[in-house]
């Protein structure tokens, strides 16, 4: 079977590495930021160097396109260049570095393809700089308000519309992806998590990506002198967020051994060591592919009095999000071409969000993952060795060309 190059791609990994290197293994590279920009430019220089025709949308989402030798949708594969603070050089990046990688091999060893073949660089997937995450895509795929976007700021006060203008990279709304102009999206991308390395797993079949709900608690207590009042008199709104975390905890324990949960945040007030706790907030974070389940969390959280050691009690939903499933036929045949190769396979959902299953809406999609080494991501220790991700490409070039003969 066809293979990709293996020192090609490490050079590839290599490069971008560069781009936002903070000296201890990792990158900071917030959406275009100078770092960000700096690895668009190598990208777009590399494509260009293929021969490809580089396209950019309203979005700053690049589109670099071998041609087909017809007139058909393309079949597109890609990620992020962006990255949280401190985070690793393999999150998004590699979706895009293995892409080209593809893409160049496709190239190079001239293989015949009727489709157009794009390599696609999503603007903002993080969320790190300009909130919210996976940002563009979901403006071309009408998940959110462009208006609203563009107006998004980040710590320092610029606006996304300030950074995209001046980023260089603001194209036309015309040159957006539809699902009249691609045939079907394949995003490779780190598992982000422990699973296939503990497992011995080469390739991580996506099936979708997990429902979920965040919901933020608030206890109301009063605040009094630590040292003066007994204990039986005091609403002591810390205790009571405690007992609640408590309840949740043992209540969601009783799920599904796949629902991953968390309390993530937690605010204190007045957060000073001599006075009980009058305010105390925090978030629960669940996860799971089945829509059911999701459901009996949501009843577990229902379920909290209005009062809890005698404090108020009360919650809300921050945001929530829909499991999204893949189109079956492009999983089997992620699936099917991982054991042609003789790689080991495991069928799996994806915790974290992508950019592809936003694009599942309006394009047949899948997902290929690659292992994490310790499950380490959103980090400098972020890692996966060369040849895991050789095995992931090789995967992702077959799978471009079988959509090509067959879908």
């Amino acid at each position: 079977m066809l293979t990709c190059n293996k020192e090609r791609l490490e050079d590839k990994i290599k490069t971008f590495s560069k781009f936002g290197d903070t000296g201890k293994g990792g990158i900071t590279r917030l959406s275009l930021s100078p770092a960000a920009i700096d690895a668009r430019k190598e990208f777009c220089r590399r494509c260009q160097a293929l021969g490809m025709d580089i396209k950019i949308d309203d979005m700053a989402n690049i589109y670099a396109t071998i041609p087909g030798e017809e007139e058909l949708p393309c079949i597109m594969s890609g990620s992020h260049v962006d990255s949280v603070k401190q985070g690793g050089n393999y999150d998004g990046i590699l979706g895009v570095l293995t892409a080209l990688e593809a893409a160049e091999t496709i190239i190079t060893e001239k293989i015949p393809h009727r489709h157009p073949i794009t390599v696609v660089i999503w603007t903002n997937e993080e969320g790190a700089r300009f909130e919210p995450a996976m940002m563009s895509s979901g403006v071309i795929t009408g998940k959110f308000d462009k208006d609203v976007m563009l107006a998004s700021k980040d710590t320092e006060g610029i606006t996304f519309k300030e950074a995209l203008e001046t980023s260089g990279y603001m194209g036309s709304e015309e040159n957006r992806t539809s699902a009249e102009k691609c045939k079907a999206l394949v995003e490779l991308h780190i598992e982000q998590g422990p699973v296939l390395e503990n497992e011995k797993i080469d390739i991580g079949v996506v099936e979708g990506v997990c429902g979920m709900v965040n919901y933020e608690f608030t206890f109301i207590g009063q605040a009094d002198h630590a040292g003066t009042t007994p204990m039986k008199y005091r609403k002591d709104a810390l205790y009571s967020a405690v007992k609640t975390i408590q309840y949740l905890h043992d209540e969601l324990d009783k799920l599904d051994s796949k629902l991953v949960y968390t309390t993530g945040k937690i605010s204190a007030h007045p957060n000073i060591h001599t006075i009980i706790p009058d305010l105390v907030k925090f978030t629960l974070d669940a996860r799971h592919q089945d829509p059911e389940v999701i459901k009996q969390v949501l009843d577990i959280i229902k379920a909290i009095p209005e009062v809890v050691e005698k404090c108020e009690a009360s919650y809300k939903e921050a945001w929530s999000r829909k499991t999204v499933r893949f189109n079956p036929e492009l999983v089997s045949c992620i699936e099917k071409n991982a054991k042609e190769y003789g790689y080991t396979t495991k069928k799996m959902y994806s915790g974290p969000g992508h950019d592809a299953q936003y694009l599942a809406d309006i394009i047949p999609t899948t997902m290929i993952f690659v292992p994490s080494e310790r499950g380490h991501s959103h980090c400098e220790k972020e890692f996966t060795p060369i040849d895991n991700c050789l095995k992931g490409v090789n995967v992702l070039l077959q799978t471009i060309l079988d959509i090509d003969k067959t879908i």
